[in-house]
């Protein structure tokens, strides 16, 4: 590719990003993996004198063989795949070139992954790990309790603001994937928790641009995922807990039992704030999983 390309090249990236951030209103962190898989393919086209805005299907193909081959990963090249196909339909919506030739990639078959789930018992345990002497110790209480009780996505927690908490009516207003927001219940005991973290919080001091924020470091700053990740393993690891958890593990255990004490799968795929039902579904495939592990153990003709 010659300069004036290249110009051209990295003015349609810069587009293509400020596309994907404001009109389709991707979270951060899909820009970001976006981003970076963009300009890893962007670097492969250099590499190989390829103009992406010729690329054939065969190119795509090609690409995608040499950088993700290996099919221990299969869900990273999947994304890729992803990624190439909203690319090249950003350029065809915007006249940069006449046909899409990402729109025959086949996409990868991925194995559906049943999430880790956690028994009552364990989030018990977890939460009995608690030290509420320590200064952050209500905190990560009332932490818990917003990601089991209420089914939140970690980063819809740490950007959760107490100007949209409205106790009296127990609901907050969560700001969930592509800025979407949804009312979520809080339940008596995770409002209780929260209560008295704000007792805690009210006397740290509290960063001007975190003000507004529901649950800050002890440095009055923001949390980030990683520190809820990290806060999560650790009470894991507490409670003796061997399963591989991370926040999402008490989403996926919020949703699951729900679904086992009768409630209505249209009713959690609204609490969770899944786009589709489909998404939704797969808490029924967990529950059959525990349908059949209670045929295993009870049923007479298995012993």
């Amino acid at each position: 590719m010659n300069s004036h390309s290249d110009i051209a090249i990295e003015r349609i990236q810069k587009q293509y990003i400020a596309y994907m951030r404001l009109e389709r209103s991707f979270s951060a962190n899909t820009v970001e993996a976006y981003e970076r898989d963009l300009k890893q393919f962007l670097d492969y086209c250099n590499e190989h004198s390829l103009n992406p805005l010729k690329a054939t299907l065969q190119d795509l193909e090609q690409y995608i063989f040499e950088t993700y081959h290996d099919a221990k990963r299969t869900r990273t090249q999947a994304r890729q795949m992803s990624g190439l196909r909203a690319f090249y339909r950003f350029l065809l919506y915007h006249d940069y070139i006449e046909d899409d030739p990402s729109e025959l990639l086949d996409m990868p078959k991925l194995d559906k992954h049943l999430p880790e789930v956690l028994t009552v018992e364990e989030i018990d345990s977890m939460i009995a790990a608690i030290d509420l002497s320590k200064p952050e110790g209500q905190r990560n209480r009332a932490i818990i309790e917003m990601l089991y009780g209420s089914g939140l996505r970690v980063s819809e927690l740490v950007t959760l603001k107490l100007s949209n908490m409205y106790m009296k009516e127990h609901y907050m207003l969560v700001e969930g994937k592509g800025s979407k927001q949804r009312l979520v219940p809080i339940s008596d005991e995770a409002q209780r928790q929260f209560d008295l973290w704000l007792q805690d919080r009210n006397r740290l001091d509290v960063k001007p641009e975190y003000t507004d924020y529901a649950f800050v470091n002890r440095y009055g700053r923001g949390l980030t995922r990683v520190m809820i990740f990290t806060i999560i393993k650790q009470l894991a690891a507490a409670a003796g807990i061997q399963k591989n958890i991370s926040p999402h593990t008490l989403r996926h255990s919020f949703a699951t039992h729900l679904l086992q004490n009768g409630a209505d799968l249209r009713i959690i795929q609204q609490l969770l704030g899944h786009e589709t039902i489909t998404t939704t579904e797969i808490y029924t495939h967990v529950n059959v999983q525990d349908l059949r592990k209670a045929i295993l153990q009870y049923h007479p003709a298995n012993h």
